[in-house]
């Protein structure tokens, strides 16, 4: 009895330890940036719900901010056309209109030096990467991202969004600009897929020190968790992590502001890796999820 007890105790203090980093009360320095940073950059992600016919909310949000860049997920032709009054302040887009609750759209008014779109494990699941260059001269590669849930009415089992994610994390890990991956990563950032997001891309999480900053679901005030993400390079240095008001979407939209600056060795420490045995794991985690998708396309 005595050995459960312990266990239990241990249990509870670790999973205190696990929160304790998505709280405002663990260490968040505040950088004092150097004398070559750039100018801040404003970023919107936004899961706006297919279904969701509040068009005019989206546009006004934007209109009122007016970020750099703005990512859309669920945004089908429907949402693309209504966005198309934006355009005009954004002169740089890719558009993934998707009537399968996936499609996804990029606006940006920063130069963009190149747009892809990639399909890591299927050929219905999009993923964003453009490299950008700020109006002094900064580059740095955006990632937007928006795997599938496991849920009875989408997926199985979490195999495709692992693999969906993992293989993003593996695009970037090598990456000599900064990057900024966001999205509806839809799993919270303590799970095992999120850590080995984490480990194997070598990149922050921006919520570390910030609070929780739940995002879904809008409705439901009494059960709320974190499903929109951010992650960094080290050389990206966050002044703003904020959640905005709900546009009628089951999510909130999620706006940060950041600055490119040169390597802070604090901030560097926050990078974990993975080990070897973590590595193996990564890859048949990839693996497993084309195949899932393999055997349900057949």
């Amino acid at each position: 009895m005595k050995w459960i007890c312990l266990v239990l105790i241990f249990s509870v203090l670790y999973n205190v330890y696990i929160f304790a980093r998505f709280t405002k009360f663990w260490r968040s320095t505040k950088y004092a940036p150097s004398e070559h940073h750039s100018n801040d950059i404003k970023v919107i992600s936004v899961n706006v719900y297919q279904f969701n016919t509040a068009y005019e909310r989206l546009v006004e949000l934007i209109n009122r901010e007016q970020p750099d860049i703005f990512l859309t997920m669920e945004s089908n032709l429907d949402w693309e056309n209504a966005m198309q009054p934006l355009e005009k302040d954004y002169p740089y887009s890719q558009k993934i209109a998707l009537e399968n609750t996936y499609g996804m759209h990029f606006y940006t008014k920063l130069k963009v030096i190149s747009l892809k779109v990639h399909h890591f494990v299927a050929d219905d699941l999009p993923s964003i990467e453009a490299e950008i260059e700020t109006n002094d001269g900064y580059r740095f590669v955006f990632f937007g991202v928006h795997p599938p849930p496991p849920s009875p009415t989408e997926e199985a089992t979490s195999k495709e969004r692992d693999g969906d994610l993992l293989s993003v994390a593996k695009q970037v890990k090598d990456y000599k600009l900064p990057v900024f991956v966001t999205g509806d990563f839809n799993t919270v950032a303590w799970s095992r897929a999120s850590i080995l997001f984490k480990k194997t891309s070598g990149l922050i999480d921006a919520r570390y020190g910030r609070g929780y900053l739940a995002t879904f679901h809008t409705k439901y005030w009494f059960f709320r968790i974190p499903l929109d993400l951010l992650y960094h390079s080290s050389t990206i240095f966050i002044r703003y992590l904020k959640i905005l008001p709900s546009i009628g979407s089951d999510h909130f939209p999620i706006m940060s502001i950041f600055y490119i600056d040169k390597n802070n060795d604090e901030q560097e420490s926050d990078i974990k890796t993975l080990d070897s045995d973590e590595k193996i794991e990564v890859e048949e985690l990839i693996e497993e999820g084309k195949e899932e998708v393999s055997d349900n396309r057949q």
